[in-house]
């Protein structure tokens, strides 16, 4: 990991991070902040250069973090309970946001990013929040899903794929891939769901979420993206992707930024009012 990111403290963690664009606004009625949440196997690094383009585009702040036991952020403690998710959207995130001076923010979650945060959305108060952007999010458990982890867990073992992960997460390389195949692939997590979260983000708050789903997608289906819009309501909206995977900012870059950047200006033409 030959690139230094800056560091920050929160919920008893020692995390990476980095500050793209403004700074996070003093002023609770000013503009957003995008905050990152990166894959179940992501980091700062492997976000490359999507969060400054995105930056960019808005002329937003960006803000991006690895969570504890991934990319230089401290280690975690293995095995990870299935409930691992719950701690970081229910925990870890609000302190997060607090110890960063971020009064007002756009998630930005990809992956298990995206589960957490709307895991924070509708289980927390969420001061601030205005919006999410969820890529390829997860709120249950699908065969599919499953069936990829297991492929992954075979070639981490049989291949270089270790090798190629500590590029990234250095010593932290069996936290970042015990720590997300275990418990997916574990007995508890076939009743894993977040159904229950989807409802209160639309009772409680306007949060306008755009879901960024991969009709190739491995690791999850249309039926995600359904269960969020049924749960969020009106709020929600997805961009769904032929001949795209899991990860449609880097597979389909040019028409995941246009699609982010146009649901943030419409949060922040919201925010102005009519």
């Amino acid at each position: 990991m030959a690139v230094q990111y800056d560091r920050i403290e929160a919920a008893g963690q020692r995390l990476e991070c980095q500050w793209l664009g403004p700074a996070p606004s003093r002023d609770a009625e000013g503009p957003p902040t995008l905050v990152f949440l990166h894959e179940g196997l992501g980091c700062v690094a492997l976000w490359r250069d999507f969060p400054a383009k995105l930056v960019a585009a808005t002329g937003l702040g960006g803000f991006v973090y690895s969570r504890q036991g991934y990319g230089g952020s401290e280690p975690c403690q293995l095995p990870r309970p299935i409930t691992y998710m719950h701690d970081e959207g229910l925990t870890v995130l609000p302190a997060l946001l607090a110890a960063a001076g971020i009064k007002r923010a756009i998630l930005v979650g990809h992956s298990d990013g995206a589960s957490i945060s709307l895991i924070y959305a509708g289980g927390t108060p969420a001061p601030g929040l205005m919006g999410m952007i969820l890529e390829a999010p997860h709120v249950f458990m699908e065969d599919t899903n499953a069936a990829a982890i297991q492929v992954m867990r075979e070639t981490f073992e049989t291949t270089d794929l270790r090798q190629r992960m500590a590029k990234y997460h250095g010593g932290n390389v069996d936290c970042a891939f015990r720590g997300w195949s275990e418990p997916w692939l574990g007995d508890g997590f076939t009743s894993w769901n977040l159904e229950e979260y989807l409802p209160p983000i639309c009772a409680e708050r306007s949060v306008p979420t755009l879901v960024i789903q991969g009709a190739e997608d491995e690791y999850g289906t249309i039926a995600q993206c359904q269960a969020i819009e049924q749960g969020i309501g009106a709020q929600a909206s997805t961009l769904y992707l032929p001949d795209c995977g899991h990860a449609p900012h880097q597979e389909r870059p040019g028409q995941t930024l246009e699609a982010m950047a146009d649901h943030i200006q419409g949060i922040i033409q919201g925010m102005s009012g009519p």
